[in-house]
């Protein structure tokens, strides 16, 4: 029996029951529309994280003061004065693999202008910080050199700041506002960032000089952080290392020798890039995760396909006797009902495909999801369901095969 007239015949069986038909491959366009949906959503969530972090600076590398030990109780990172401004300038001179490089400082309070006030945060930076964390000036300029040596009182709001101080939609710049009672004259706007992926306002801040944030509000002389640029995300690395060796050389720590142990870091070193690693392996094992709870309705719709062609074996028990008392060899049947299941795994998978695609642009619409459409997810939905059709059918398949045929026409 050639290969057509087994696609005929498994053709008519199908035409013949087409609801039961129907039926059974429903479980496999849920399955497959289900993995295709959920992996959309795992993966555009992923590339919405990565595109959030690289917005806030892919190769930015952050210097935070080390937690250190006295009197047997640990202290807090916060209250360290490990970092210098001399550290800033040796590192500024001396690292071989980084663009950029500002110092930080910051202080929390209220922003006051006439009858308006609004809670925010101000940072201490130099210029290079905008290039650094990808800020944009949409208004005004930002500050000098000049501005930093002699410490004054100028700042840059940000989008939500400026909304607070100033709701008539007022130009604010050469306008002044203060920060806990101190006045700064505003000379720049930043452009709007919106709410990142913890959502935060990236809009709710304030930038000034780090000298004045230093000098006029904190009353310091340390720093409370250095963020730094690596020339390139693969150069971050090398980088992290160099700046560790200006440390622990400015910071006169012992390294190991063969009588003592090394001396610990009172510093603290994190890039964006441990931050997106940490994110896509979260994200990745959610992928998995969701991928493989949908992957169950694959194997549910293929028992479905399993059960339905026991049952069509059984109905179809003396058409197989005579078939093969007429010359059918055991293979053809075997072809015959793997065909079927073939089919019916085949036009579940296609349909689920679209429906898949269908519900993954659904779900972005109602619920406001970035998604996500690999190809290799749908050739894989489609691949893993054709699968589980011919696996779940060979068995019938084969128990017809193996009929009697004397016993098969005897069957009632």
């Amino acid at each position: 029996m050639n290969t057509i007239n087994l696609f005929k015949i498994a053709f008519k069986a199908i035409a013949a029951n087409k609801l039961r038909s129907f039926l059974t491959a429903l479980g496999i366009i849920i399955g497959v529309a289900s993995v295709i949906a959920m992996l959309a959503i795992g993966q555009g969530s992923k590339r919405s994280i990565r595109k959030q972090i690289s917005e806030m600076g892919s190769n930015m590398i952050m210097i935070h003061p080390g937690a250190d030990m006295r009197g047997g109780v640990r202290q807090d990172a916060s209250d360290m004065q490990t970092l210098k401004i001399e550290d800033f300038e040796a590192i500024r001179d001396e690292a071989k693999f980084i663009s950029g490089i500002s110092p930080t400082v910051n202080s929390s309070g209220q922003f006051v202008c006439g009858n308006n006030n609004t809670p925010s945060t101000i940072y201490g930076i130099n210029q290079d910080y905008l290039d650094i964390r990808q800020l944009q000036i949409e208004d005004g300029e930002m500050f000098t050199d000049q501005d930093i040596k002699s410490a004054a009182k100028v700042c840059i709001l940000g989008k939500t700041v400026v909304d607070n101080l100033f709701p008539d939609g007022s130009d604010p710049i050469g306008k002044v506002v203060r920060f806990n009672s101190i006045p700064f004259r505003v000379i720049g706007v930043l452009k709007s960032k919106g709410y990142n992926s913890m959502g935060m306002d990236q809009d709710d801040l304030a930038l000034a000089p780090y000298t004045t944030i230093m000098k006029r509000i904190l009353a310091v002389t340390y720093l409370q952080g250095i963020n730094c640029s690596a020339i390139t995300e693969d150069a971050t690395d090398k980088a992290i290392e160099d700046i560790t060796g200006i440390l622990r050389r400015n910071h006169k720590l012992k390294e190991a020798s063969e009588t003592t142990e090394a001396d610990e870091d009172d510093f603290t070193i994190r890039s964006q890039e441990e931050m997106a690693s940490m994110m896509n392996s979260t994200m990745n094992l959610l992928t998995i995760l969701l991928g493989s709870v949908a992957g169950i309705s694959l194997v549910v719709g293929g028992i479905g396909i399993m059960n339905i062609m026991y049952v069509s074996v059984t109905e179809r028990t003396k058409e197989i006797g005579l078939r093969m008392s007429v010359g059918a060899r055991g293979t053809d049947i075997l072809s015959q009902f793997l065909i079927e299941a073939a089919l019916l795994s085949v036009a579940g998978g296609v349909i689920g495909i679209g429906a898949g695609i269908g519900a993954a642009f659904l779900i972005k619409t109602l619920a406001a999801m970035p998604i996500y459409i690999q190809p290799w997810s749908i050739i894989m939905s489609f691949g893993v369901c054709t699968f589980i059709g011919i696996f779940f059918g060979w068995y019938p398949a084969k128990k017809a095969a193996s009929m009697d045929p004397i016993e098969a026409i005897r069957y009632e």
